[in-house]
């Protein structure tokens, strides 16, 4: 797929055009994603964060993923996770819930993606997680009961949904009253308005608001040569898959650095 066609496709999916047409689409691309790209020990599917003191010790088998776990470390960090019931939206290949389940000890996690064959594909690789479950669902309409779980945590998902609201609200219905939304992702400078409006469904307070974008450009960074390795391998997705993985010379890239687009941090908090 051509750089010229990738734009196009992004810019049919975009937040709030088209929205049942921009589902449609995401859906199909995280499908195609998993049928070709099947390599076992790529986990992730995220841009990453690099905080600018990257502290948190990591076992020697996940250090080659430091900067796509640092998008949910600092998502978590400071949160009371241990013994918590976790549900995580847009949960990809997994590695972000497994990396919750194994070094911050929830009682349970549910990882949940819109996509079949992405959780397929999670549970494959995911195996060996404590309390960890992978689920298919739309994250506008969740499967589970009011009050479910104590943390929610969302990333680099929600610019695929159509109804960014409807969202907010089931967030905010399947949160124990005093649980946490831990929220990460990124949006051009002009939506960021929008954005917070959208989130703010009934019950959730605002407790912190970032801007993470420098992160998240120093992750791109790290990661390029991992990504320019593997995507050598993509015989027919290279132009795809450069401009999708954020490399560097990608629209995305370009825009991060500029500050044209920018990702951000929210945590919110369930009242009661």
């Amino acid at each position: 797929m051509s750089s010229r066609l990738f734009s196009r496709v992004l810019d049919v999916a975009s937040t709030g055009k088209f929205p049942r047409v921009q589902k449609w689409v995401w859906r199909r691309i995280y499908n195609l994603l998993s049928l070709s790209w099947r390599d076992r020990d790529w986990r992730f599917m995220n841009y990453g964060f690099v905080p600018a003191d990257p502290t948190f010790l990591l076992e020697a088998e996940d250090e080659a993923e430091r900067a796509f776990i640092g998008l949910y470390q600092q998502a978590v960090e400071g949160l009371p996770v241990r013994g918590k019931r976790v549900l995580e939206i847009g949960s990809g290949r997994g590695g972000g819930s497994r990396f919750i389940a194994r070094y911050h000890a929830p009682a349970s996690i549910v990882g949940l993606d819109y996509s079949p064959e992405t959780v397929r594909r999670a549970r494959r690789i995911n195996q060996d997680a404590p309390s960890l479950v992978f689920e298919t669902g739309d994250a506008e309409n969740l499967p589970y009961a009011d009050g479910s779980f104590d943390i929610v945590v969302n990333i680099e998902s929600s610019h695929c949904y159509g109804n960014v609201p409807a969202f907010a609200r089931e967030v905010s219905r399947v949160l124990a009253p005093g649980g946490w939304f831990t929220f990460a992702d990124m949006r051009s400078k002009t939506q960021l308005a929008a954005l917070d409006g959208q989130l703010g469904a009934p019950g959730l307070e605002l407790a912190e608001a970032r801007n993470i974008s420098k992160g998240v450009v120093a992750a791109l960074d790290a990661a390029e040569a991992r990504k320019r390795e593997r995507i050598g391998r993509s015989r027919w997705m290279q132009h795809f898959m450069t401009e999708f993985s954020g490399s560097k010379g990608s629209a995305l890239y370009k825009g991060l650095s500029r500050g044209d687009i920018v990702y951000v941090a929210r945590r919110y908090r369930k009242a009661g």
